[in-house]
Parts: structure tokens; sequence; C-alpha cells
């Protein structure tokens, strides 16, 4: 069944990911795509409407992406976001120029036309600005439509041909009312109609797994988190028994989290699952592995051919199975700056995305490529799979190789599962692991100090606790968790698991830090 559909060109932004996914709160479905794309390719969409996002040039920078003339001819309403708005101001004919006070963060954004892109929003918007370069003239055609004290004109339009641009993001959560203003524009301006909801991407991802995968069969790689037990369920429902889940234990997981994930999803949901412990392969190939990128790297070959073994031993008894289903979900995609976005820059490779062997034996099936966080659990929720596994708190396909910074060795992954499950314990007993936190973990650092148990020195590691608060984990805020239950934690780690003497809170946003620590 096709939807109205708005179209996002990428620029290069990191949250350009973002437009889409507040386009589709509205009920609006909404595809990213890169700014280089094909006119064919546009027209076979045949979109209502065009969102430009932002991105990290400069529009009279030699080489930099431009506005393709075809979008101006397909005579649907257009919106430049930032950059967009640059880039349309560019090719029609007004000027851009860098402006002498450059706006990052907070503004108060004051609208001076009434138009349907201010529909039932305040005159006055709190907005979020990240630009350096300013409108100094609009093209032919356009008027004003608000201003900042710094931006004269912060938004404008040519209402004739339904072309606006803005200089604020919307897309992001420091724009409070931005998904209404998305929506307007949408909904109100592009006329679609809001008919895209968890319950019709479950059933057209059915269609697409069963037309990619025909009569074959799937290996999935399980790990018990709410990405891939979500995909678990959209193939097994699309494919029945033709689904071969496989969890491997790679000596990485939280504490208890093996058996519980055999438990869960042999018992609960009825998946074949295939249990393969793999623990010594892993651990043996990361030793004296300390770099980040190339613990990544190594796992996801690992997990890759642990797999093919699988599949070859499976396939002798089953017959070929040539497809691997995976969770990768938009944050891994965004943050790996996949191939398909070649103005972005590339953050931190992820296992299941930039980390896979280019010579690997399998044909991915990615049905969450698309969705963030959010989508995924509620599209989990449409499924009608239990709470405790739609909620369940993220965890990064390296596991704990990626929170416990330096070597890896299994005492001091175990000294990190221990202070792992006293902090999350706490948050749980405290009723604060969802809702007040979005994620929260602790990671052990490379880092010894001098401390004082007893009567006695000691000169032992030190663990960081990371809660975060955020509905998109695109950007993230740390979590204001009270100053008591720091302290019962901070007192039994430290008294409680050996070889640590020291216990920090992480109180960085995200940007500009990530919130996992490598």
């Amino acid at each position: 069944m096709p939807h109205d559909t708005i179209v996002v060109l990428d620029y290069g932004s990191q949250t350009a990911q973002l437009i889409a996914r507040r386009v589709r709160e509205s009920g609006v479905y909404s595809e990213l795509l890169p700014w280089s794309v094909s006119a064919e390719r546009i027209k076979a969409i045949n979109p209502k409407g065009i969102i430009l996002s932002g991105g990290p040039n400069s529009v009279y920078e030699p080489g930099a992406p431009t506005l393709p003339g075809f979008v101006l001819e397909l005579g649907v309403p257009i919106l430049g976001i930032c950059y967009g708005m640059q880039a349309i101001t560019h090719a029609l004919g007004g000027r851009v120029a860098a402006s002498q006070a450059r706006e990052y963060g907070p503004a108060t954004l004051h609208t001076n036309a009434s138009v349907s892109l201010w529909a039932g929003l305040p005159a006055d918007l709190n907005v979020w600005m990240s630009h350096g370069d300013r409108i100094e003239a609009a093209p032919q055609g356009f008027v004003t439509l608000a201003h900042t004290s710094n931006s004269p004109i912060a938004a404008m339009g040519d209402l004739k041909r339904q072309i606006y641009g803005i200089q604020f993001h919307p897309e992001v959560t420091h724009t409070p009312r931005g998904t209404d203003f998305l929506a307007n524009f949408a909904i109100n301006i592009c006329r679609c109609n809001p008919d895209w909801t968890p319950e019709i991407f479950v059933e057209e991802s059915i269609a697409r797994i069963r037309e990619q995968v025909g009569e074959g069969r799937v290996l999935l790689g399980l790990s018990g988190g709410v990405d891939s037990s979500v995909v678990a369920a959209l193939m097994h429902r699309a494919i029945g028994d033709r689904l071969i889940s496989v969890f491997i234990d790679h000596g990485m997981l939280r504490k208890g989290e093996a058996q519980q994930v055999i438990d869960t999803f042999q018992q609960s949901m009825g998946l074949n699952l295939v249990a393969v412990n793999a623990v010594e392969t892993f651990l043996d190939a990361l030793d004296g592995v300390t770099d980040p990128e190339q613990k990544r790297r190594i796992i996801g070959e690992l997990f890759v051919r642990t797999f093919e073994k699988e599949a070859r031993r499976i396939s002798s008894e089953l017959g070929d199975i040539a497809f691997l289903a995976q969770g990768t979900i938009y944050p891994d995609v965004i943050e790996s700056a996949a191939a398909d976005r070649p103005d972005a820059h590339r953050i931190k490779s992820h296992h299941n995305v930039a980390g896979l062997p280019d010579d690997m034996q399998f044909d991915l099936v990615e049905p969450l490529r698309y969705l963030f966080k959010d989508e995924v659990r509620r599209v989990g929720e449409a499924l009608g799979l239990p709470e405790a596994i739609v909620w369940r708190q993220p965890f990064p396909g390296p596991g704990l190789a990626v929170r416990c910074l330096g070597e890896i060795t299994w005492e001091r992954l175990e000294r990190l599962r221990d202070a792992d499950a006293i902090f999350t314990g706490e948050l749980r007993d405290a009723e604060m692991l969802r809702g007040e936190t979005s994620q929260a973990f602790a990671v052990l650092l490379p880092v010894q100090s001098v401390g004082v148990m007893g009567d006695h020195r000691t000169y032992a590691e030190t663990v960081a606790l990371r809660a975060v608060v955020t509905d998109d984990f695109m950007t993230a805020d740390w979590a204001q968790l009270p100053p008591e239950l720091l302290a019962r934690v901070s007192a039994r780690i430290v008294n409680e698991v050996e070889g640590v003497n020291r216990v920090v809170y992480d109180i960085t946003t995200k940007p500009p830090a990530t919130i996992e620590w490598e």
C-alpha cells in the first residue's frame, strides 16, 4: 500500500535522519536519501514534499553540495533547514554570507507573517540554532517569515511556489515545538495523509522480508536486546520455522545475561534457538587489543565467522542458508557514516554496519535499518512482545568490550559485570531504570589511583557510571540522579567489587560526547 511520502535530502548533517523521524511522528511516512540522488529515484517515490537537511559545508565553498535543479521542477512544496535554506538561497539568486556573530544554541524566533507553517504555534518560538552563515538577501519572490536577534531572515518563503527556508533545527529536542512545525509542513502544506503507523510498518516489513527471502532460510544474530528481539518477532511472523536464531555468548554480556537470553527466547517466544559458547575464541582474539575500533572490527568479523561456521553445520542438516538478519537501526548507520551517506563524518563504526568483512557469505536482512530506538519499541509493542523485552536497556553489539576500556581480560570483565549489576540494580529498585533514565551502565577505566581501605593503601581501577535521558539517542542529557543513590552505588561498588577503589559519574551531554565511551 503506497503512502504519501516526504523525502528528506541529506546534506551531511549528523541529525538529518532525525528530520525523517520527526515527520513520521506526525503519522506521515518519510524517507531519507542523499542530496545527490538521481531524479529518477525521486520521481519513482512520487513525494508530496521535499525537505533539505542541514550540513557541515558553506554554500559558497568550492565543491559544496548544491540544490539539484530537478527538485524545483517537481512542483511540490520544499522546506530547507539551515544549510538547506542556504542552498535554496544560493540556487535562486539570493545572498549567503558568513555571520559576524555565529548562532549556536537556543534562540527566540519572532514570526512576522501568518502562514500555515506557524499554525497552532506561538508568535515567539524557542528554537535551536547551529550555523555560522546567514541569509543576507532572500531570493526574488521570497518574503521574510521570521527573525532572531542575530538573523534578520531566520525564515523565508515563496508563498506562491510553496518553497520555504528556516535557519533553525526543528528536528532536535532543543526546539520544543519542532515536531509540530514539521507536521504543519507535511500535513497542512504538502497535504499528506497521516496513515503511517507501527502496525502498518509491521505489515509492510513482513511483506518486504518475504519478498527478499523467498523460500530461503535465515540466520538471526540474537543478542536479546530490543533490536534483535523485534527483528526475531518480525522474521518469525514472516517466515516461521525457516528462521534459525543463533545466540553467541562471546563472554562480554552483562551479569547472568547469557542464561537469561536462552531461557527467555526458548521458553517465552518458542524460537528455534541455537546457543553457541564462543567465550574463549573471542577473548583469545582480543588478547592485548586496546584500540576501540580494532575491538569492534575483531568482534564483527568473529561474529560473522561464527555464524558461517554454524550455518555450515546447520546447512548439512537443513540445506543452504543464504541470509543473515540483524537488528541494525538508524543510530548505528548514522554513527558509522555508511557508504550511502558520503557527506557525513564517521564517529565510530558498529560491528553490524561498518565492521562486517568484505567477503561475508550472507545477504543481509535488516528490517529496522531506518528506525530509531523509540520507533523500534513501538513496533515491538505492536508485535505483542513482553514489556520486559521491549523496554530492555540498550546494549552495544560488541557488548562490554567497548565498556571495558583498555585491555580485555576475564578478570576485568567480571569486575565490570559486578559494578554494572550494582548500578542498574539500584536504579531498578528505585524505579529509575525507565523514564528517569533512557540508558544506564558502568564503564571500567584503565586508570589506577591511590586509595585507602582500612589501614591499607590501595592502588586499584576506576569505575565510571553513565546514565542519560533521551528520546532518540541522537542527542542526550546526563541524568540528574539523586546524590544519595549515587553515594549508595559508589559505596557498594568499592566495598563489593574487588579491584575498584574509585567511582566517578559522567555528566557529559551528547554531543559533544557519545553515549558509549568507545
